[in-house]
């Protein structure tokens, strides 16, 4: 049972940083960016890279995260502001574009084999018979301190508040003398700082490698829409959400249905459970299981 939950919890933080970022961000520019899961695979290869030229790992993430949430501001201001003046749906698929060009100069760039953090070799912190190791115990605070930190930028700040109140009602927002360009760009640079993180943290449990992000893309999205679109907290919940149910299926022994011993479903097929879950979710909640969080001025 502690194997089970420490599995989600790694799962969880996998997904939060992305997932809240993009559904942040989604509350101001009001368009799916299908790019921002790539921030998560620039910074892992960013973090790598600093890492390989000398820095320590943290500093190098910290470097690597600053870099990236410059570039989600830039792209933000010269691309998808300008495509948005054509309609979100446009300003999608130029996302799309942003997001198959990132993929293509990392993969003549980096090649397409993973690669991995050097690390040092300790012995594994065991809790309960369950081994965990350095890496998989800093992804899990990092995303539990990520989500506080969060927390309190969102709801004990100026910046929260005017963010907050552009997301529920813009002209009335803009008419009390809130600067929503500033305000929209640190969300941005946020937004990218914290795919980074996430992209980082995943490369370090896992590897780096191109796909990471294409990796990221359905269940980043579906715990955003299964959260609700726009809803930072509500986008933590589905990331948990998404993970539990990716791990009992991983889990679950059916092979008494099928006649055998032991039987489990082959991890290839995770990523159908979180198509599933959004196909489900998009049917019978369009907007989200915390609709009217995301709706409530």
């Amino acid at each position: 049972m502690l194997q089970f939950l420490l599995d989600v919890l790694i799962r969880t933080s996998d997904l939060l940083l992305v997932s809240v970022g993009l559904s942040t961000l989604y509350s101001l520019i009001r368009f799916p960016n299908i790019a921002h899961v790539q921030y998560a695979m620039l910074g892992a290869f960013l973090s790598l890279a600093g890492q390989r030229a000398g820095l320590p790992l943290a500093l190098a993430a910290g470097v690597s995260c600053a870099l990236v949430g410059c570039l989600a501001v830039l792209l933000n201001v010269l691309v998808f502001t300008r495509l948005q003046r054509s309609g979100s749906a446009v300003a999608m698929i130029g996302s799309l574009a942003v997001s198959l060009i990132a993929v293509a100069l990392m993969l003549g760039t980096a090649g397409s084999r993973p690669l991995q953090y050097t690390q040092d070799l300790r012995v594994p912190l065991t809790i309960g018979g369950v081994a965990i190791s350095d890496a998989q115990a800093y992804s899990i605070a990092c995303g539990a301190l990520t989500l506080l930190i969060f927390s309190v930028l969102l709801y004990r700040t100026n910046l929260g508040r005017s963010m907050r109140a552009l997301a529920s009602n813009r002209p009335l927002a803009l008419a009390s003398g809130i600067d929503a360009n500033r305000v929209t760009n640190l969300i941005t640079f946020a937004s990218g700082v914290l795919a980074a993180l996430g992209g980082t943290m995943l490369g370090l449990t896992e590897s780096v490698h191109v796909n990471l992000g294409n990796n990221l893309l359905i269940p980043a999205f579906s715990a955003a829409i299964l959260g609700g679109l726009g809803n930072p907290l509500g986008a933590a919940a589905g990331a948990l959400l998404i993970a539990l149910a990716e791990t009992v299926v991983i889990n679950v022994d059916f092979g008494s249905l099928v006649g055998r011993s032991m039987q489990f479903f082959p991890v290839a097929y995770v990523s159908a459970v979180s198509f599933l879950i959004l196909l489900v979710v998009l049917m019978v909640r369009p907007y989200g299981i915390f609709d009217r969080e995301v709706r409530r001025v």
